[in-house]
C-alpha cells in the first residue's frame, strides 16, 4: 500500500469537498431568495394591481436563511461537545478493566505503544461489553476528552497485530481531528435540515404563509440531501486516511486489513442486523452496516470492505474465518525512562515513524 500517496489524495479531496460545503450553504441561501422572489411575482400576477417587493425583501430572506444555518449548526454543534466518555457512556461503553481481562490489558498495552509512536496523548479507552460484531469508535472534541472504545467482538476475535491496525485507524481520526471535522459538519447538514423544517412550519398555516412555505421547502430539501451527500463523502475520504495511517503506523497491511476481512465474514455468516449501533455514533465506527439501494451508498459514512481491502493489499481478498483468540497474558506496559507520551532514548516512534525526531 502506498500509504503517503493515499493520504495525500484523502486530504486533497476531502479540501475540494469541503469548499463545495461551503458553495452548497451559498447556493441554498441564492436558492431560497429565488425561491421567495419567483412566489412572490406568481401571487402579484394573480392581482388586479403590481405590487414591488417589499423594503428589504433580499436581506430578510438571506438573513433568516443564515439565522437557521449557521444557528442550527451552532446549536447541534455545542450538544455534540458534551465530551467523547460522556457519548462513549450514552452507547453502552464502560470504562476499561485491565486488571482483570488480559484481552483489556493487551488493549492498554497496545494504546500506550501506538500513542508514543503518534506522538500523542493517550486517550480515555472504554470497552462495549455486549457487543459481539468486530468494531470500535473514536470521540472527542479535543484531547482533553478523547476517547477510543472497542467491541467486546474486537477483543475476542483479532489477534493483537490486528487490534493494532484498529486502534491505530482510530488514533488516526483523533490525531487528523475528523472527529471534531465531522461533528462540525453534522451540525452545518442540521443547520440546513432546518430550513426545510421552517418551510414545513409555514405550510402549516393558511394563506401567504402556505404559498411562501411551499416555495421554501424545495430549496431546503435540495440543501440538506446535498449537504448530507457531502457529509458523506468527506467522512468516507477520512476513513481512506485513517487506513493509510494505520497502515503507516504499524508497518503492516495483515493488521488492518486482517480486521476488515474478518468483519467480511462475520457479516457472511452472520444474520442482518446483528450489529448493533447508535445513530450519534454511526459516522464514527471503523466499520458501517452496509446500505442498500444507490441512494443509500450515497448517504454511506464509510467506503465498501472490499474497496478498502483492495486499497490495503492493492488487490481484492477474500474473507476471513472469525474464531475466537485467546489473549497471552501481558504485564503492564512500561515505558523506558520516561512516561507514556514523553519517550526517552531511542524511542518507539523512531522505529516505526520516519519522520520521528531521534532524542
Amino acid at each position: 500500500m502506498k500509504f503517503w500517496d493515499h493520504q495525500e489524495d484523502a486530504r486533497s479531496e476531502t479540501r475540494r469537498l469541503l469548499i463545495g460545503f461551503a458553495i452548497a450553504v451559498v447556493v441554498l441561501v441564492a436558492a431560497v431568495h429565488a425561491a421567495l422572489a419567483l412566489a412572490w411575482v406568481l401571487m402579484t400576477a394573480l392581482l388586479p394591481v403590481r405590487l414591488p417587493f417589499p423594503a428589504g425583501f433580499l436581506a430578510a430572506n438571506v438573513g433568516v436563511s443564515l439565522m437557521l444555518v449557521l444557528g442550527g449548526w451552532w446549536v447541534e454543534t455545542s450538544n455534540l461537545r458534551a465530551g467523547g466518555v460522556k457519548l462513549a457512556r450514552r452507547v453502552g461503553a464502560r470504562e476499561l478493566r485491565p486488571s482483570i481481562s488480559h484481552a483489556e490489558q493487551r488493549l492498554s498495552n497496545i494504546v500506550d505503544e501506538l500513542c508514543i509512536a503518534a506522538h500523542m496523548p493517550r486517550p480515555e479507552v472504554m470497552v462495549l461489553p455486549r457487543t459481539d460484531a468486530i468494531n470500535a469508535f473514536a470521540a472527542g472534541w479535543d484531547e482533553s476528552d478523547a476517547v477510543v472504545a472497542v467491541t467486546q467482538g474486537a477483543l475476542d476475535y483479532l489477534t493483537r497485530e490486528e487490534l493494532q491496525g484498529m486502534v491505530a485507524h482510530e488514533l488516526s481520526h483523533l490525531h487528523e481531528g475528523d472527529t471534531r471535522l465531522k461533528m462540525r459538519l453534522a451540525g452545518m447538514v442540521f443547520g440546513l435540515e432546518l430550513v426545510y423544517n421552517f418551510g414545513d412550519t409555514l405550510r402549516e398555516r393558511r394563506g401567504l404563509a402556505w404559498w411562501f412555505g411551499s416555495a421554501i421547502m424545495p430549496a431546503g430539501f435540495a440543501g440538506w440531501i446535498t449537504g448530507r451527500m457531502l457529509k458523506a463523502a468527506v467522512s468516507r475520504q477520512r476513513e481512506y486516511l485513517a487506513d493509510a495511517r494505520a497502515v503507516q503506523w504499524t508497518r503492516s497491511r495483515d493488521g488492518l486489513g486482517g480486521v476488515l476481512r474478518k468483519v467480511m465474514a462475520q457479516r457472511r455468516d452472520t444474520p442482518k442486523g446483528y450489529e448493533g449501533r447508535s445513530h450519534s455514533v454511526q459516522h464514527m465506527l471503523l466499520v458501517d452496516v452496509d446500505g442498500s439501494g444507490r441512494m443509500a451508498q450515497w448517504l454511506d459514512s464509510h467506503p465498501t470492505l472490499d474497496e478498502r481491502v483492495r486499497r490495503v493489499y492493492g488487490r481484492s481478498m477474500q474473507p476471513i474465518k472469525v474464531a475466537p483468540v485467546t489473549a497471552t497474558p501481558e504485564p503492564a506496559w512500561q515505558p523506558q525512562g520516561g512516561t507514556a507520551g514523553q519517550p526517552a532514548g531511542a524511542t518507539l516512534a523512531s522505529l516505526v515513524d520516519p519522520f520521528a525526531r531521534h532524542t
